[in-house]
């Protein structure tokens, strides 16, 4: 079971279950991928809430690897999620959840969530306390 005060999260991409992870090292593989300076640039991104397939499989391609898994962003891209592209923003948004707000609330907030205007679990800052 996933620790996630470490930040992890569970997910079963194409019927397996996996532990991700985004380590110090997969989110400084995130930055050079997207090309931002620091951790906080980073978060923005994210917290901007528009994040393409190729990102999404970025995202969750560092964080199989940050939890042990021996998976290329290549592999990602050819795994299918439960519930389809849904079941694979649920993903992205529990493990950012997971990484930047640090608390279970925050890990089940989905981006609908966000968007619908609810305060109810929703992250107010990409870091703990920010916005």
């Amino acid at each position: 079971m996933a620790n996630q005060r470490r930040g992890e999260i569970d997910a079963e991409l194409d019927g397996r279950r996996y532990r991700l992870c985004l380590t110090l090292g997969a989110l400084a593989e995130l930055e050079s991928a997207f090309g931002d300076e620091d951790m906080l640039a980073l978060a923005r991104r994210f917290e901007a809430g528009r994040i393409s397939a190729r990102d999404a499989s970025r995202i969750i391609g560092a964080g199989l690897r940050g939890g042990g898994n021996d998976l290329s962003d290549a592999d990602v891209a050819r795994m299918r999620a439960d519930g389809g592209v849904a079941g694979f923003i649920d993903i992205v948004a529990r493990l950012l959840g997971a990484t930047f707000a640090g608390d279970e609330t925050a890990a089940k907030a989905s981006p609908a969530d966000k968007r619908d205007g609810g305060d109810e679990g929703a992250v107010s800052g990409p870091f703990h306390g920010t916005r």
